[in-house]
């Protein structure tokens, strides 16, 4: 299995669901007369991150994937996106950011050096490391809670809108 295939390829579909989700979110909100301020700015705990903090770091997550393993300049967002439209516009950045990457630029980036500084401490990983035990747990978990935000609020959503049925 080549490490863009575990990475790109995934990423890809996870936001493509991500897209897909919010829009269902998007509709409820029109259905019910709901302000879509209301479910961008909802939370499951007063001490997490609300849905629209959640896309952007699905976003965040998968661009670095992309720029650390390829060796490529990771593009810079502003975080300052207030409505749906503008989550489906970082998506859609992202996946072409993503979409541009060639499974040939991956070639050894599983033994490659990859460090991040998180609240500056410095975390070093081999390229392999960095995405399973740091990279897509955190995509997972951002695209899991925007899911869930967005479940709790009421949006009718199941099983197959997660997975997805796309890539």
């Amino acid at each position: 299995m080549h490490l863009y295939d575990i990475s790109i390829a995934p990423l890809l579909r996870n936001l493509d669901n991500l897209k897909h989700i919010l829009q269902q979110g998007e509709a409820y909100a029109e259905q019910k007369k709901v302000a879509p301020e209301v479910l961008l700015n909802s939370r499951l705990a007063v001490d997490m991150y609300p849905l629209s903090r959640q896309v952007q770091l699905v976003s965040d997550m998968s661009k670095g994937v992309g720029a650390r393993l390829a060796g490529v300049e990771m593009p810079q967002y502003e975080d300052n996106e207030t409505s749906f439209d503008m989550l489906y516009a970082r998506i859609d950045k992202t996946v072409d950011f993503l979409s541009h990457i060639q499974p040939a630029q991956l070639e050894g980036a599983e033994s490659k050096e990859v460090v991040l500084t998180i609240r500056k401490v410095d975390l070093t990983f081999t390229g392999l490391d960095y995405l399973q035990k740091w990279a897509m747990p955190n995509v997972y978990f951002h695209t899991t809670t925007a899911y869930n935000i967005l479940r709790h609020s009421g949006v009718p959503l199941g099983k197959t809108d997660y997975l997805g049925q796309k890539r």
